[in-house]
């Protein structure tokens, strides 16, 4: 593994670049994970198994998470995201130990609607894997976040958070996951992301800035399918997030799509057995095929 960085635009970022073994120049992909997450929560995780199956594979933080520059700090923006992955892309194929020719992308969970939606519009990514994905439009987002007036109160409260911090600076954050603070992103008990062996790490500081709710919930990744005409990949259970949305964004598909249909919870994904080996071994399998 080698500590890496990158211009991601505006902001210095910092990645992981897992390089295979006795490899000259390696097919890349850039591996991304979780909304608010660092690229230590699972990211890491996938990129490092890709390296061992011959990729050349890049996790990094996005802008303003983890070690990566910029503000403001912990604001989930997809349109800010997708420009990083497109700079991330462009470094992969930049690198001496990377074959530019043949580069993929791999999201898991909210990256999913990341990694698409620049694959949609980069012709540099010849191949595209979702693990777990999390692929949202309106009519899902009403649905799981309590109906279309608990959607239209987060936005509201988004859009003041946004002004305060556009006026004053200040940002205005609630936990990303808590069991007692019903105004988290998400108020449950989840033991990834609160458990210290799993999730619960250092690196991730579990805050979720309020301003973010309006472009995360009014974006449309299911509309983004018929514009990806490369080969596709889902990886995902029907216990795991919204896999109605996975069904939709597949059979939407302008290019060749696949998708496995395994067993677990959306969080097994991120660290658990069998799920990471069957996912890292359906992934690299595609990549094997899709990557020549």
């Amino acid at each position: 593994m080698n500590k890496i960085t990158f211009d991601g635009g505006g902001a210095v970022l910092t990645g992981n670049l897992f390089l295979p073994e006795g490899v000259e120049r390696a097919p890349g992909v850039v591996v991304a994970g979780t909304w608010t997450s660092v690229k230590e929560l699972m990211a890491d995780r996938y990129a490092e198994r890709l390296a061992e199956c011959g990729y050349a594979a890049l996790s990094f933080d996005f802008t303003g998470f983890g070690e990566s520059e910029g503000e403001p700090r912990d604001a989930e923006n997809p349109a800010r995201k997708v420009r990083d992955i497109h700079h991330a892309i462009g470094f992969l194929a930049s690198h001496p130990k990377v074959d530019g020719d043949r580069l993929g992308a791999l999201g898991i969970c909210a990256a999913a609607m990341y990694m698409a939606d620049n694959a949609a519009h980069d012709a540099r990514v010849k191949s595209l894997a979702l693990v777990a994905p999390w692929l949202h439009d309106a009519a899902i987002c009403e649905s799981a976040y309590g109906g279309a007036e608990a959607v239209a109160e987060k936005i509201k409260t988004g859009r003041e958070a946004r002004s305060r911090y556009d006026e004053t600076g200040e940002i205005d954050y609630v936990p990303v996951v808590s069991a007692t603070d019903p105004h988290a992103a998400m108020p449950y008990d989840i033991d990834f992301y609160l458990n210290p062996a799993r999730g619960g790490i250092p690196a991730w500081p579990n805050r979720f800035a309020v301003m973010a709710w309006p472009d995360w919930l009014t974006y449309d990744s299911i509309a983004l399918a018929p514009q990806i005409t490369q080969p596709t990949l889902l990886v995902h259970s029907k216990d795991a997030a919204i896999p109605d949305g996975a069904r939709r964004f597949h059979a939407g598909l302008a290019g060749p799509g696949d998708i496995l249909w395994t067993q677990g919870t959306q969080f097994d994904f991120y660290d658990t057995e069998p799920q990471v080996t069957v996912s890292v071994d359906t992934v690299a399998a595609h990549f094997g095929r899709t990557l020549r």
